[in-house]
């Protein structure tokens, strides 16, 4: 015989298992949720109807509403899987009706997607189906209260055009728009194509070749929040690193989107010593354990960048984590010339530009930033001792290349080129 089920109010230590309900409601039903469980459950939580049915101290359904005016929207009806089918779904809407109607409302609506859980209680007691509507909806992707934790993550929303703003790397700004960007900014035509959009990435290459620059400008042109995590400072804490580790996720967990960067990741990542006692072993597990949850939400995504892949722990590379690895090499001549263009600006008139391509042949796109503004300078100075009106000219780039550490060696381009041909996965 099966125990029975009754219904009462929720309180706040239902929280973790209406959420889990919620969450396997998700994965059955493979839909999209109108209504994301951060608002629901922050309605639920100051006062919007919210009812629970419980067998004895277990939660296993649950439904709210929203009121608005003399309208109300029950924004979940959620079962567990074992306690569907059994009238709890049409006694939760039954209850959830009578509270808004002691409130006055007069029209109960629900946007649900089809066959999702709650259609055939909402079908039971009374509700239909209108025909002819579009649901059109734009998402801003920073409400008030992501702001506060943004800010508190020391995240920020970039700005727009760092995307077009990208110069040269047309290979590695291509295969990143088509792999990244576009199926996470289109992701309807995405499903539609049985693409699923990435949740995790991977882009390595040696320093310098503008991996931080490529996630800040996936993070514009998606308009995401965007938060970097430094491995450095998570030792700063009164914790471990994995505990650190731990409690960032948690806080990130509570951003509706965001485009999670973390830089040299080989530092929190790296190869497992195999001695349980090693405080890298920790943060490593950690870490391996963090993603699949990362993973399991909408609208987020994590890119990790590494100047050297192969060191990081072989079980952090396995697919179903990430879901590319993409190299981020050096700049070929044509793309050292769009580089140059654009650091010299209207300078690049007057300037054998290809002259200083052919000098700069190991420099990153940050070391050709470098040496732009160190020639830039020393015309500067000259301008101001001597007052002729002479524009910097070739010589002085020339002179600035030449007086430019290159960040590019001939062993750190080998290795780039050996990990491209053990690790890519695009």
């Amino acid at each position: 015989m099966m125990p029975t089920w009754r219904l009462r109010d929720f309180r706040d230590d239902d929280l973790d298992r209406a959420i889990q309900i919620w969450d396997q409601d998700r994965q059955r039903d493979d839909s999209p949720a109108v209504f994301p469980v951060s608002e629901v459950m922050a309605a639920a939580r100051t006062g919007g109807p919210a009812v629970v049915a419980v067998v004895g101290d277990d939660l296993v359904g649950m439904a709210v509403a929203q009121a608005q005016g003399d309208r109300a929207w029950i924004t979940l009806v959620a079962l567990a899987g074992n306690w569907r089918s059994r009238g709890i779904g049409s006694a939760l809407i039954a209850e959830l009706e009578r509270r808004l109607r002691e409130q006055g409302i007069r029209r109960i609506g629900a946007l649900l997607a089809p066959e999702a859980t709650g259609t055939a209680a909402l079908e039971n007691s009374g509700y239909r189906t209108r025909e002819g509507l579009v649901f059109y909806e734009k998402v801003e992707h920073l409400g008030a209260s992501d702001a506060g934790l943004l800010a508190e993550l020391g995240g920020r929303v970039q700005p727009p055009g760092l995307w077009g703003s990208l110069a040269g790397m047309e290979r590695e700004k291509e295969a990143i728009e088509r792999r990244i960007v576009l199926p996470l900014a289109e992701p309807a035509l995405a499903d539609r194509y049985g693409v699923r959009p990435p949740k995790a990435v991977i882009l390595f290459g040696p320093p310098g070749t503008g991996k931080t620059s490529f996630a800040r400008a996936v993070a514009s042109r998606l308009e995401w929040p965007f938060v970097e995590l430094f491995p450095s400072r998570l030792a700063a804490g009164d914790g471990s690193l994995a505990t650190s580790l731990r409690e960032t996720f948690t806080d990130l967990a509570g951003l509706e989107t965001v485009l999670l960067f973390i830089d040299e990741v080989e530092e929190i990542a790296g190869v497992r010593s195999g001695v349980a006692v090693d405080p890298g072993h920790g943060v490593t597990n950690e870490l391996l354990k963090l993603i699949p949850g990362f993973r399991d939400h909408d609208d987020r995504l994590l890119i990790c960048a590494t100047n050297s892949v192969r060191s990081l722990d072989p079980a952090f590379l396995r697919p179903g984590r990430f879901d590319y690895v993409i190299p981020v090499g050096p700049p070929d001549p044509a793309a050292r010339e769009a580089i140059w263009r654009r650091y010299l600006g209207p300078a690049a008139d007057g300037v054998e530009v290809r002259r200083l391509v052919a000098a700069s042949e190991m420099f990153t796109p940050a070391d050709i930033e470098f040496a732009a503004l160190k020639g830039s300078q020393a015309a500067f100075e000259r301008e101001v001792t001597d007052r002729r009106g002479a524009p910097a000219d070739t010589e002085d780039y020339l002179t600035a290349i030449a007086d430019t550490r290159p960040s590019l060696t001939a062993q750190a381009l080998t290795e780039f080129r050996e990990d491209i041909e053990h690790h890519v996965r695009m």
